[in-house]
């Protein structure tokens, strides 16, 4: 460490909680020592040791060269980076009031940081210094990625602006860090205050038992005996409508979910939307850029807005023709129902699920019992990891967690060595934010000697008192998937933090955990894990062909409203300033009507106003990217099919030429070391049933 290192450190000293790393196994947190009082003292004596270390980096005597700028930056904010990768799980999975606030506090501060950085003139000119020089244009691997992507990135955000221009960006960036905090707040907060409170068991009809009683369950801990609630979910369209019998209860529940956060109350996030997205666009012009979606993709695998919705739109001649069929399809049923009002979006899973039934002999309820959560991660998801990848699991039940229904386990690699620590949080609850995602407490680097400590969190309905833990077939397949993320980050053996597992763009980052998917229908893997909770029965013989059947039915809905989200971000993130200050809502229906598909029968997945994943997730002018991964995971299965299957052999293939890789080479490279060849789209429309489909 230099002179001007060790003179940061002892400016910024703290003994605090998180001064040395936790003594659990590979750093895992330990939860039994943090209190609420913890927190805030701890990231910003984080923030200002980083801000010491890089501002230390950039005032050195000595010559710019790759070890004492780009690889001292890489060393810099570990306690940073110890507290709030803790903190940022805890306030999306298990919030309260009091972190909340401290969330609120330190986001502004994590931004200023951020724009010290990489609007700190000095600093960028050694980063430009050893960029232009012989050395940087000599490195090579993983030495000359970091170059190039920290080079980019101070670009990107702004070091080639003047000082005016700089100021102005960091009064922006502050307000954006402001919004984005209060907006996942607010909508949080929204989503559990709009739970759907009904009065008898009766407008629940056609709900299990089991179900019922957790709505009752939920009512008389809210102080309502005698009624019951159904929770909102993240997305728009809510599982419970494809059950109720009633009517008015499903347009009721839908229109709870699409009014969350739009209703003029205290939760409504219209306004904030608004304003960001007029802020973002007027950054990207700062910067030079057309609009926020072009400045977002500067690192992209498709790199630009136009062919990102060339993309899309190739989708959309089939996918309106299912739309179209499947209408024709549910009115019929409907009719037959004796309903003789127009179909509406609320109508749409109930007589979907109507005609799954019928069309594919297949219960959803029926199904359930065969997948009890737990077994399907013990038996299932890790079960499949160790026949291709060798790595086996145990159960640390000495390792804290942050909430009782939680599981830990270490995870060891095919030499017996400790490769990761591996949490598992299943089940929604009002404090936690909804949908699913994986994160590093402790993020692997060879330089900093640090092995991952990785989390998977869902929100899967938790069981009555009493009763047990039951998954969906979708919350299977989002088991496997958030594993596949979960894989990326175990098996980075990367130098650099900022290279490391999953530390790559929004259009890769999904592509191992949807390829991970296929491994729920492995015909060995199932029949591992899908067994009754009761009598341990295998799930019955044809049953997966039907739910693989039954899984190609309703793209109208499945896919439809996936590409109307990805088609909405888009068009919010090409937006002029002038333009986003629009109301949100009327801007919304415009896009929409203009996509060419069904969404006044089949909304997007996310609506506006409750569109997490680009509001606050860092997937503005991204959420394409589920739909470009996919393409990339159907492509890859294919390729793992052609080859022998779910082998050791292709395990080893599958780590060695991308899942262990990090970003130590472009994408496209990546994906033809892994497959030889580029992406191709037909494995995906074969998967779901679209191909052909636009000619019919």
């Amino acid at each position: 460490m230099s002179s001007e290192a060790h003179a940061a450190s002892d400016a910024t000293a703290y003994d605090g909680v998180f001064a040395k790393p936790s003594t659990l196994s590979l750093g895992a947190p330990d939860f039994t020592k943090y209190n609420d009082s913890d927190w805030q003292p701890a990231i910003e004596a984080g923030i200002a040791q980083k801000r010491a270390e890089i501002r230390a980096i950039a005032i050195q005597r000595s010559a710019p060269t790759f070890e004492n700028t780009l690889v001292a930056m890489e060393r810099a904010g570990q306690l940073f980076d110890r507290v709030y990768n803790v903190f940022s799980q805890l306030t999306s999975a298990n919030t309260s009031d009091k972190l909340d606030a401290i969330e609120t506090a330190v986001s502004p501060q994590i931004a200023a940081l951020n724009d010290d950085i990489y609007l700190d003139s000095a600093l960028f000119a050694r980063v430009k210094a050893v960029h232009d020089s012989a050395q940087g244009k000599a490195l090579t691997g993983e030495d000359a990625m970091l170059l190039k992507t920290t080079y980019d990135k101070f670009v990107h955000r702004g070091a080639l602006l003047d000082n005016a221009k700089k100021a102005e960006l960091k009064d922006m960036n502050g307000r954006i860090a402001e919004l984005e905090t209060k907006f996942a707040q607010t909508l949080t907060a929204g989503t559990a205050a709009h739970a759907v409170v009904f009065d008898s068991a009766d407008e629940l009809a056609r709900m299990s038992d089991a179900a019922i009683a957790a709505a009752a369950k939920r009512a008389e801990d809210k102080g309502m005996p005698g009624k019951y609630v159904i929770p909102l979910l993240n997305f728009t369209q809510q599982p419970a409508l494809a059950q109720l019998d009633n009517r008015a209860s499903r347009k009721k529940l839908f229109e709870a979910s699409i009014n969350r956060t739009s209703s003029g109350d205290e939760f409504d996030t219209t306004g904030m939307v608004t304003e960001l997205a007029t802020l973002r666009a007027k950054k990207a012009r700062l910067l030079g850029q057309p609009d926020f979606a072009t400045f977002q993709m500067y690192d992209r695998m498709i790199t630009t807005p136009a062919k990102a919705m060339e993309f899309m739109n190739g989708f959309v001649p089939a996918l309106r023709a299912t739309q179209d069929r499947e209408t024709a399809l549910l009115t019929e049923a409907a009719r037959a129902d004796g309903m003789t009002e127009a179909l509406q979006p609320w109508d749409w899973g109930y007589y979907a699920e109507k005609v799954r039934e019928a069309k594919f002999d297949l219960d959803e309820s029926a199904i359930k019992p065969y997948f009890e959560v737990w077994n399907v991660l013990e038996n299932g998801v890790f079960y499949a990891a160790t026949q291709t990848y060798g790595i086996t699991f145990k159960r640390r039940e000495d390792l804290p967690v942050y909430h009782p229904t939680m599981r830990a386990y270490s995870v060891y690699d095919k030499d017996g060595s400790e490769l990761a620590v591996f949490y598992f949080d299943p089940f929604s609850r009002p404090n936690k934010n909804g949908g699913a995602w994986m994160n590093n407490f402790v993020e692997q680097s060879d330089l900093l000697g640090n092995k991952p400590v990785i989390s998977n969190t869902l929100n899967i309905d938790p069981p009555a008192p009493g009763q047990p833990a039951l998954a969906s077939w979708d919350n299977v397949t989002t088991m496997f998937h958030e594993f596949g993320h979960a894989l990326h980050g175990m098996f980075a053996h990367q130098k650099y933090p900022s290279l490391s597992g999953t530390n790559t763009a929004r259009d890769f980052v999904e592509f191992p955990s949807q390829f991970n998917e296929n491994f729920a229908t492995v015909p060995a893997v199932l029949q591992h894990y899908a067994k009754h909770y009761e009598t341990g029965a295998p799930l019955p013989a044809g049953l997966l062909d039907k739910i693989e059947a039954a899984g190609k039915f309703n793209q109208s809905l499945t896919f439809g409203e996936t590409l109307s989200a990805a088609m909405l971000d888009m068009r919010w993130h090409t937006l002029s300033p002038e333009a986003a200050a629009q109301p949100p809502l009327a801007f919304e229906a415009k896009a929409l009507s203009e996509n060419g598909l069904r969404s006044d029968l089949i909304p997007p997945r996310y609506r506006t106003p409750y569109f997490r994943h680009i509001w606050d997730n860092g997937y503005a002018a991204g959420y394409y990217s589920y739909i470009w991964t996919e393409v990339l995971a159907h492509d890859g299965w294919d390729w793992v099919e052609k080859h022998g299957g779910m082998t050791r052999a292709n395990g080893d293939h599958l780590r060695a030429s991308f899942l262990g890789q990090g970003h130590t080479k472009d994408y496209a490279v990546l994906y033809r070391d892994f497959t030889g060849h580029d992406p191709e789209l037909e494995p995906m429309l074969e998967a779901r049933g679209l191909a052909g489909e636009a000619a019919k």
